[in-house]
């Protein structure tokens, strides 16, 4: 076995956390976990076979088997590793993970966060998770791009929407978006248009509205400060913006949303 189809849409479920010890007791162990993910990033040398497959344990690389898989250890002394066994939600979509690969430059981060989730375990379980979760997601990005699927957002483009969520109360601009996307604004145009339907301004607008409605919603802010918050600081501009996109005034579209909150 290369690689595992992981799902990593919700947070795992922790079975143990901990540093496993081997070698001593023994050169050689086999094994498997019926139920479980195993997680493993390796401080040492030594050969492991996956269903068959062999590969090569070196210090620095992390390793991530699904449950039921036959796993055979061949150790060459003293061997320490991090190790977490848990459960993922079959939910959402699945990541090709290599079942083996280096860290490289991510070795200090996941170090850290595996670490963090050893001191909490078993104390504090979901603050465990977490940050197993977040490690998951580092090593599923590990490695070399792989080819994009038909259906997967452009890069440029997953970069221009984070860009704007993080900038949204900001004034934004499709050339600097384009730029810190690394492409050009007529190519970043095209490339939203194909994502979303929509031009880069218009996805600006239905962000922007969709957040001045949570906030109209579920929060007491003044509108003043709702208006502030999507970067639409004008008063005047912002019920516009408001009847336009959402269909009436902030004030009356506040009231509507909260009667119909309360009729649930």
């Amino acid at each position: 076995m290369d690689t595992a189809l992981a799902h990593l849409d919700e947070p795992p479920s922790l079975a143990a956390v901990g540093i496993g010890v081997h070698g001593p007791a023994g050169r050689v162990d086999e094994f498997s976990l019926p139920d479980l993910w195993q997680l493993h990033l390796y401080g040492y040398e030594a050969d492991l076979t996956v269903d068959g497959t062999a590969h090569e344990i070196r210090p620095g690389r992390v390793s991530l088997i699904p449950p039921g898989t036959q796993v055979c250890y061949r150790y060459r002394g003293r061997s320490e590793h991090l190790y977490v066994h848990m459960r993922l939600r079959p939910t959402g979509d699945a990541q090709s993970v290599p079942v083996i690969q280096d860290t490289g430059s991510e070795l200090s981060s996941l170090t850290v966060q595996l670490r963090l989730a050893l001191a909490a375990w078993p104390n504090t379980p979901a603050r465990a998770a977490a940050e197993v979760w977040a490690a998951l997601w580092r090593i599923a990005q590990l490695g070399p791009p792989r080819p994009r699927k038909a259906q997967e957002t452009h890069p440029a483009v997953a970069t221009a929407m984070a860009l704007i969520e993080a900038q949204l109360a900001e004034p934004l601009t499709v050339p600097a978006i384009a730029r810190a996307a690394g492409v050009s604004h007529n190519h970043l145009t095209r490339l939203f248009r194909a994502a979303t339907e929509q031009s880069v301004v218009g996805y600006i607008r239905t962000r922007r509205m969709e957040r001045a409605r949570h906030f109209l919603s579920s929060t007491t802010l003044s509108i003043p400060a709702i208006a502030a918050s999507v970067g639409i600081p004008d008063l005047q501009a912002f019920n516009k913006a408001c009847r336009r996109e959402l269909g009436d005034a902030p004030r009356s579209i506040r009231a509507a949303l909260r009667t119909a909150d309360r009729s649930r």
